[in-house]
């Protein structure tokens, strides 16, 4: 008798039917969404900088208030499966963005090798990089403004 081969749910199950245990899974954990991004009033394009929201646990890449975060930050965004197409802000190694474009995860998401220590030996959290918004004055945000090289940050030269 042969075995029967079972599937992952994130290879059968599109993200905008998940339940949301299965959606919040897809959630690889690596903060960046949790990143303060400013927006240029003329061309809407997206910045992302190395300042973390001062609800994130930087070492651990958690939300302290995850279940009342829009309550806490009114700036919060949540992401919903009725945003797919909406995803392109997020950095190119979001694996909900990954999930969304190629209809895989990435082969180092926890859910795929089962922990999270190839994402972390790859520096692809924000544990190393961000700091606490709170520690640096609104009007000098601009100078903390980043661009993702492969999931990395650099700095981004705004002149």
């Amino acid at each position: 008798m042969i075995a029967k081969r079972y599937e992952p749910f994130w290879k059968t199950t599109p993200l905008e039917k998940m339940s949301p245990a299965e959606w919040e899974s897809i959630c690889d954990g690596c903060g960046k969404c949790c990143l303060q991004k400013l927006q240029d009033d003329d061309t809407e394009e997206v910045f992302y900088t190395n300042l973390a929201c001062h609800q994130l646990n930087i070492t651990s890449c958690q939300c302290k208030v995850y279940d009342t975060r829009q309550a806490k930050v009114a700036s919060c965004i949540t992401l919903t499966a009725d945003q797919i197409d909406q995803f392109q802000w997020l950095p190119d190694t979001c694996s909900y963005r990954v999930l969304y474009e190629t209809k895989e995860l990435p082969n180092w998401h926890p859910l795929v090798v089962g922990n999270d220590k190839e994402m972390l030996r790859q520096g692809l959290t924000v544990r190393h990089y961000a700091i606490n918004e709170q520690s640096v004055d609104e009007e000098d945000w601009e100078t903390h403004i980043i661009k993702w090289v492969h999931g990395m940050p650099e700095p981004y030269d705004i002149t």
